[in-house]
């Protein structure tokens, strides 16, 4: 059996039509690194220099992708819980500094 990562919109809460399959897993680890990037580039994306992390979660949680996974075990992946983490990394005042010498 395969775990397949599901993406539904966080703009159009809990409309199906909007949802799609990303890709078809043959193990967890592979369905959650795969829900985690979709995370990941969402919030690259919507990042502003200077941005808190509170305002990047929320725009994530209003607007951005919302990755699951179905497969033949329960999975552990939240994705809002990790973007959460993530507004915190991507915002903290370090990676503004390293993201104003690569601009």
């Amino acid at each position: 059996m395969t775990y397949k990562v599901i993406v539904d919109d966080n703009y159009h809460y809990m409309d199906k039509d909007e949802r799609y399959t990303h890709a078809e897993f043959d193990t967890l680890e592979a369905a959650v690194e795969a829900a985690k990037k979709i995370v990941d580039d969402g919030l690259l994306h919507d990042y502003e220099p200077g941005m808190s992390a509170s305002a990047l979660y929320t725009r994530y949680t209003m607007f951005g992708d919302d990755p699951w996974i179905s497969g033949p075990a329960e999975t552990p992946f939240s994705a809002w819980k990790y973007a959460k983490v993530r507004c915190e990394i991507i915002c903290a005042p370090v990676v503004r500094e390293l993201n104003r010498w690569t601009d």
